[in-house]
């Protein structure tokens, strides 16, 4: 998961006609109706809010990074859920929000759908990963996807209508689109047996999500909600991170064999050693594409990359 800024104003017909279905809504809603639950929302599903949230998004999920539009429709995911909250039987869900542009976000079926996800063993608030990871093979069947999941922290006063503070809520959720994941969740790589684990970060200062071990309960919370840990999707991080791994050793050999070759009295070999030293560079070009914010688990390679520079400068 990745910070991105909501750059992209509300499509145009979103706001014309989601005014009107608002409206509508608080007539249904507030007007004690016999049966509620019976409004059919329709303006997120608009072309133009699917076409705004994938520009924005890269194509991606906006929880795991992952490229939905190749094997599966986009989820429009609401943030806030709207029609239910889940463990909150007398919650209507934020139905007062179905149609507003910033509660909208893009998600594949397995982040927004409740689902039972094959997901390595350990402890499920992600605490103990680090000290398990002997016993990362492991899994388990767990129940993952957000659906109308939306806890909130023990000092947050749930919204149940429109004209409650949202503010005071303290979402448990991250918003990629409002909060820096990076504050609230990490990544941990084994080079020695490569695998991708999403970790909740270390968090000081923030009584309201740091938990009792000093991680963040906001990274830990959704971590475990948005199933960041499945095992297709370790398996889909693990991937990269094996090519990455595969180009960064190339990628120094290349460059070591080079100031070798280039330290040659002999001009041929001088020569060659300039061309195995160009090899070097297309390799490390290539490894910044494969950061950019529009590739696949992008905050994942992000993280790598800045491990592997350090790697690098200590080498070459």
């Amino acid at each position: 998961m990745r910070k991105v800024d909501r750059t992209e104003a509300a499509p145009e017909d979103l706001s014309e006609k989601g005014g009107q279905e608002l409206l509508d809504a608080i007539t249904h809603f507030e007007g004690n109706p016999a049966n509620p639950e019976s409004f059919d929302f329709k303006r997120y599903k608009l072309k133009s809010v699917k076409d705004a949230l994938e520009k924005m998004f890269h194509g991606k999920c906006a929880y795991c990074e992952t490229f939905y539009a190749s094997s599966q429709p986009l989820d429009v995911e609401h943030f806030r859920p709207k029609g239910a909250v889940a463990g909150e039987s007398d919650h209507r869900g934020y139905w007062w929000l179905a149609m507003v542009w910033e509660n909208l976000l893009p998600s594949c079926i397995d982040c927004n759908r409740k689902r039972n996800q094959v997901t390595p063993k350990g402890d499920t608030s992600q605490v103990r990963l680090l000290e398990e990871t002997a016993g990362y093979s492991a899994s388990a069947t767990v129940g993952s996807g957000k659906k109308d999941s939306f806890p909130l922290a023990e000092t947050g006063v749930r919204a149940s209508k429109r004209t409650d503070q949202i503010t005071a809520e303290k979402a448990l959720l991250l918003n990629p689109c409002e909060d820096d994941p990076k504050l609230h969740i990490r990544y941990f790589f084994d080079r020695e047996r490569p695998v991708s684990f999403v970790l909740a970060n270390e968090l000081a200062g923030d009584p309201d999500f740091t938990g009792a071990d000093g991680l963040s309960s906001k990274g830990a919370t959704s971590v475990h909600v948005y199933g960041l840990n499945r095992l297709r999707l370790v398996q889909a991080r693990t991937r990269l991170l094996r090519r990455l791994e595969f180009l960064a050793d190339l990628a120094i050999d290349l460059k070591l064999l080079a100031e070798k070759l280039k330290g040659s009295a002999d001009p041929d070999i001088k020569r060659a050693g300039v061309q195995v030293d160009g090899f070097g560079d297309r390799t490390l070009v290539e490894l910044i594409e494969m950061c950019a914010e529009d590739q696949p688990y992008s905050a994942m390679a992000q993280s790598w990359m800045r491990e592997f520079q350090e790697r690098l400068e200590a080498v070459v």
